[in-house]
C-alpha cells in the first residue's frame, strides 16, 4: 500500500531504497538522499519507524522479486534509480531496476550472492582462490567433511552476517553440528530438506574490500583489516580498521581476487562488499562476495572527499550516473561491533560515558532497545550495537576501540555478561 509522506513542487528525480524492516541503515541512506535533492521511496516488508521520513514508503514481499518489482514500478515508474541496502533486498532492486529499463545486475548473479553453494559453483568454475567446498545434504555431513577436510566450517546456504556459522574439528561432532545448524536454518525460514554448505578452514587473517562497480570495472573505496582472528567456533564480527595495514603485495593481490570474483559471478554495476581470509602463505581465498554496501552501521566509519561524504552519498551518486570516487576523508577509522554475549534480556550497557571519553573514540551507538529479548550467534542475527573511531594511524584507532571494548558493559538479566569476541577486543590494545 502507498503511503503519501510529504509533497515537493517542482521537478526532483526519485530514488527507491529496498531495506528489510529490521535494517540498522535505511535512515542513514535516506538522509544521504535528501543530501542529493532526491525525492525517496522506501519499499519494505513491514511498516517501521523511521528516523528520517521518506517521501513515500510502499509495503513489498522482499521473498518475491517479480512481484515487488510491479509494485515498485507502479509506485515509481519515473524512479532513476533502484537501491538495496541490504541481502534480502538485492534480489527485489535488480528486478525492478530491470523492469524501469535501468542499468541492473543479472538475476543470476545476484541469486549466486544470495546462494552460498551456487556462488561457490561460479568461482571454482572461472577457476578463483576460494576453499574445498561442498553441499551438506541432510544427513551427510560426514561424508562431506571426509571431500573437503578438517577443519572445516558449516554453514546454511543463505544466511547472513555469520547467523549459523560453526567450525568443526572433529567429525565425531558432526551430527550434533549438523543438527544446530538446520535448526538455526529452519527457524530463519529455510526449508530442513535445503543442503548446507561445508567448506575447509582456512588459517589466517581477514580482509573487507568495500567497493563499487561502475561499468562493469572494480573501484576500491576502501581495503579493512579486521585485526581481532576469528577462528571459531562462531565467528562474530569483532573490529575493523582501515586503511589496511597489508604490504602492498598482499593488497594487490586480494583486489585482484576480488576483481576476478565480481567478474566470475557477473556483477556488472553497483556496490560490492567482500570478505577475504589471507592464507598464512598470503594466498587470498574468497569467503563471500555481498552485492550491497558494508552491513550494519559499519558504513558509518567510512567518509570520502574533503567534505567527508558518507558511505550511503557514494552508493547513491553511482546509482543515478554521477559516480566519483574520492579518497577517504580521514587518515584511520574503525568500527568496534559489539557483540550479545548472552541469552536473555537486555537490562542496560554500562560504560557508555566512559568509551566516549577515550581519545579518537567518536561514537557509540546502541542499536537494541532495554528491556528486548537477545541471543548471542550463530543463533542471533543481531549486535548489540556500534563504536566509531578515528585516528591518525590505524593502530591509533585500533587501540582506542580495543580500549572502548575493555569498558563497555552489557547487562543480561540484571548480570555482567562479557562475550569471548568483546575479550578478545579488549586484549588488542
Amino acid at each position: 500500500m502507498l503511503v503519501p509522506r510529504r509533497v515537493h513542487h517542482g521537478t526532483m528525480d526519485t530514488v527507491v531504497i529496498v531495506a528489510s524492516c529490521e535494517s540498522y541503515r535505511t535512515g542513514d541512506f535516506i538522509a544521504a538522499a535528501r543530501s542529493q535533492r532526491l525525492t525517496v521511496v522506501v519499499a519494505s516488508d513491514a511498516d517501521f519507524p523511521f528516523s528520517v521520513h521518506p517521501d513515500r514508503a510502499i509495503e513489498i514481499d522482499l521473498d518475491d522479486p517479480t512481484g515487488g518489482a510491479a509494485a515498485i514500478v507502479a509506485a515509481a515508474p519515473d524512479a532513476v534509480a533502484v537501491i538495496a541496502i541490504d541481502d534480502q533486498g538485492v534480489r527485489v532492486a535488480a528486478a525492478a531496476n530491470a523492469a524501469l529499463g535501468l542499468t541492473s545486475n543479472p538475476s543470476s548473479s545476484i541469486e549466486a550472492t544470495r546462494d552460498k553453494l551456487a556462488m561457490r559453483a561460479l568461482l571454482e568454475s572461472a577457476g578463483v582462490s576460494q576453499p574445498r567446498f561442498s553441499p551438506v545434504p541432510p544427513g551427510d555431513l560426514r561424508r562431506a567433511l571426509e571431500q573437503v577436510g578438517l577443519p572445516a566450517v558449516v554453514k546454511p546456504t543463505t544466511l547472513a552476517a555469520s547467523r549459523g556459522v560453526i567450525r568443526i574439528d572433529d567429525p565425531a561432532k558432526a551430527d550434533e553440528i549438523e543438527h544446530r545448524v538446520r535448526s538455526i536454518a529452519t527457524r530463519a525460514g529455510i526449508p530442513p530438506t535445503e543442503p548446507l554448505i561445508v567448506e575447509r578452514y582456512i588459517a589466517g587473517d581477514e580482509m573487507v574490500v568495500e567497493g563499487m562497480i561502475v561499468d562493469g570495472s572494480l573501484e576500491v573505496l576502501a581495503l579493512i583489516d579486521k585485526p581481532v582472528p576469528l577462528v571459531g567456533p562462531y565467528f562474530e564480527e569483532t573490529m575493523f580498521v582501515s586503511p589496511s595495514r597489508r604490504p602492498d603485495a598482499v593488497q594487490k593481490a586480494v583486489t585482484r581476487v576480488v576483481a576476478e570474483a565480481v567478474e566470475a559471478i557477473g556483477i556488472v554495476t553497483g556496490p560490492i562488499h567482500a570478505e577475504i581470509r589471507i592464507h598464512e602463505d598470503g594466498t587470498p581465498f574468497v569467503i563471500e562476495i555481498a552485492a550491497r554496501s558494508i552491513g550494519g552501521l559499519c558504513g558509518r566509519a567510512l567518509t570520502f572527499g574533503l567534505l567527508a561524504e558518507p558511505l550511503e552519498s557514494v552508493v547513491i551518486r553511482s546509482a543515478i550516473g554521477r559516480a566519483s570516487i574520492e579518497d577517504l576523508a580521514k587518515p584511520a577509522t574503525g568500527v568496534l561491533m559489539l557483540p550479545i554475549p548472552g541469552v536473555g534480556h537486555l537490562t542496560g550497557v554500562e560504560g557508555i560515558d566512559g568509551a566516549l571519553d577515550i581519545q579518537g573514540i567518536d561514537g557509540v551507538e546502541i542499536t537494541i532497545a532495554t528491556g528486548r529479548p537477545v541471543i548471542p550467534l550463530p543463533e542471533g542475527d543481531r549486535y548489540l550495537g556500534f563504536v566509531f573511531a578515528s585516528g591518525l594511524t590505524p593502530d591509533d584507532v585500533q587501540q582506542s576501540l580495543a580500549q572502548a571494548a575493555a569498558v563497555i558493559d552489557p547487562v543480561i538479566d540484571g548480570e555482567y555478561v562479557e562475550s569471548e569476541g568483546q575479550s578478545d577486543a579488549g586484549r588488542m590494545g
